[in-house]
């Protein structure tokens, strides 16, 4: 369970990650307020980067059995990921200097810095996602382990006493008659 918590925040911060260099190298978005966009640019990157992180992280899209799975985890981290972007805005007012990495102007709060908020909007979906997957695996080996331990002392066989025979005899003797009248 701790592995898959870490590698949900692995992939999540990954996700995160090429999704603010796009933002900050690919487009220059130092700080969403200082983009044209504005806070409705730092809403909709955030719900993008829940959408992403949906579709990569836990059971991926491209799994047998993960395309409805995905794409209920890409609505739903959308949804988390608008909240989460709101929280760090609203409440967050730690300041970051990313001038050495080129990733903004001067000081700025974490909300404010998409090198820093969707790496961590994506790390915690991606690691609730990792954790509420259940792989196959774990369940086919929970199996095979509850069946080889038992050879057959384990299992319990319901026998029927004295008077629950003469129950099952009777009445298969009056059905019979009912049917005569």
């Amino acid at each position: 369970m701790l592995k898959r918590l870490f590698v949900g925040l692995f992939v999540g911060a990954v996700v995160g990650a090429i999704l603010a260099a796009a933002l900050v190298q690919g487009l220059g978005v130092m700080t969403f307020d200082g983009s044209a966009l504005g806070a409705a640019g730092a809403y909709l990157a955030a719900a993008l980067t829940g959408v992403l992180t949906g579709l990569v992280a836990g059971k991926p899209i491209w799994s047998a059995d993960g395309k409805i799975e995905a794409g209920l985890k890409a609505f739903f981290g959308a949804l988390i990921a608008l909240g989460g972007m709101f929280a760090l805005r609203q409440w967050v007012h730690f300041e970051m200097d990313l001038t050495a990495l080129k990733a903004s102007n001067g000081p700025a709060e974490i909300g404010q810095l998409p090198a820093v908020s969707l790496p961590i909007i994506a790390a915690v979906l991606a690691g609730f996602f990792e954790l509420d997957n259940t792989g196959d695996k774990e369940k086919k080996d929970d199996k095979g382990a509850s069946s080889a331990s038992g050879s057959g002392q384990d299992k319990k066989v319901r026998v029927a006493g004295e008077d629950e025979v003469d129950d099952a005899a009777e009445e298969e003797e009056a059905a019979p008659a009912k049917k005569r009248r």
